[in-house]
């Protein structure tokens, strides 16, 4: 039982004295370096590739899982960097646009082979009047030009971050200077939609140019309509700098924001504004995670880059 009760008492002095310990504040000793590394910085001779100079990178933007156009973008980007980790600058692009597998699909067989310009009165046309352009054997009205939404421009200003910079080698024989963006500013875009008609989001009725109601079933219904669009973009860059004043780079930037891809009357009816109304207007446009990627050539000027010391 004595023995027990030592056992017992030693185990809690153990622990008090492990607390007491534990409790002690600690102390971290100064080390001062001396030498030739005294003062020296964490890199010498580093290659600032941005630090006070103008870019400019030219290429071509891809817009990424469309569902019936897709965007190629030629454009630039002009940036001034004001340290080698911050810049300031404009991007900006015009937009060409290519059919999908779905929109082509959809203009053969909903529209082409349907033919419900020379039979209105089938119930599968009556069903489809708001909703698909007729066929046209000019080839002057077609789904692509009438009806489907696209980007035509957008020019975006942004603020560029360097948060990681250094080199990259290939078998430990060919080294370039590398580094990673970030970038976030508000875009411009220039829209393409189907105009609105039927009735407005306030229920006012839509009249064409002779003053006459303009209902959404009706041919003349189907012209795309300009607008401009603002919204957040954001995204980053992976960049390659073989030389001094010549770089590559590849961009992922992300514009979310509604619009009407198809020019369909999607919502707009019913206690949630969840059903077709019959009407197309802003009450039909739908959330888009709109992602491009950019491939760029870069040139700097002044031509020449500094280094720390």
């Amino acid at each position: 039982m004595m023995r027990r009760f030592v056992k017992t008492v030693s185990a809690a002095l153990a622990g008090c004295a492990a607390l007491v310990s534990l409790s002690t504040a600690a102390h971290a000793q100064e080390i001062q370096l001396t030498g030739p590394l005294a003062g020296a910085p964490a890199v010498r001779k580093l290659r600032l590739h941005r630090e006070g100079r103008f870019e400019i990178a030219v290429g071509s933007s891809f817009t990424l899982l469309d569902q019936y156009l897709r965007t190629i973008m030629p454009g630039a980007t002009l940036t001034y960097h004001v340290k080698d980790w911050l810049g300031f600058g404009v991007y900006g692009g015009y937009g060409f646009q290519q059919t999908t597998g779905l929109a082509d699909e959809l203009q053969q067989k909903a529209i082409d082979d349907r033919n419900c310009a020379a039979r209105p009165s089938v119930k599968a046309c009556q069903l489809t009047a708001v909703n698909l352009v007729h066929n046209d054997p000019s080839g002057q009205k077609s789904l692509s030009s009438q009806q489907l939404g696209h980007i035509g421009w957008m020019v975006a200003p942004q603020i560029v971050a360097i948060p990681f910079r250094g080199k990259l080698s290939l078998f430990s024989a060919l080294f370039v200077d590398a580094d990673i963006d970030i970038f976030a500013g508000a875009a411009f875009i220039g829209l393409k939609e189907r105009g609105n008609c039927g009735a407005d989001t306030d229920g006012t009725k839509i009249k064409d140019a002779s003053g006459k109601e303009l209902s959404c079933s009706d041919q003349s219904s189907f012209n795309l309509a300009s607008r401009v669009a603002v919204a957040p973009t954001f995204g980053l860059g992976l960049n390659f700098y073989p030389g001094q004043f010549f770089g590559l780079g590849f961009e992922f930037r992300a514009l979310p924001f509604s619009w009407n891809t198809s020019g369909f009357d999607n919502h707009g009816g019913g206690a949630n504004k969840d059903f077709p109304d019959n009407n197309v207007n802003g009450a039909d446009r739908e959330f888009h995670f709109n992602t491009m990627l950019t491939v760029q050539l870069k040139f700097a000027f002044p031509t020449s880059i500094k280094t720390n010391q």
